[in-house]
C-alpha cells in the first residue's frame, strides 16, 4: 500500500508541475495537423511543409478513390492476407 501512495503521488506531483510549465510558459499544448486545425489557429502543420492545400487534396483524392473496408486491414493469421 505504501508503494502505490508513493507512486500516485509522484504522478500527482507530475502532473501538477507540467500543468504549471504550461500555464506560465502560455504555449499551446503541441499536437499533430488534426490538433491544431482543432484550436482554430489556422496555421498549418510541419507534415503539410506550410502547404494547407496538400492536406485538401490528398483527402479529396483518399475520398475519390472509394477505399472498401475490407482495404483498411488484413487478417496477419492467414498465409493469404484475406
Amino acid at each position: 500500500m505504501g508503494t502505490f501512495l508513493l507512486v500516485l503521488f509522484i504522478v500527482i506531483l507530475l502532473v501538477a508541475a507540467m500543468s504549471v510549465g504550461v500555464i506560465f510558459g502560455r504555449k499551446p499544448i503541441s499536437g499533430t495537423c488534426g490538433g491544431i486545425g482543432a484550436l482554430g489557429l489556422g496555421t498549418s502543420c510541419d507534415i503539410c511543409g506550410g502547404n494547407t492545400q496538400k492536406c485538401k487534396e490528398e483527402n479529396e483524392r483518399r475520398d475519390q478513390a472509394g477505399v472498401d473496408a475490407e482495404d483498411l486491414a488484413y487478417d496477419a493469421t492467414r498465409p493469404d492476407g484475406r
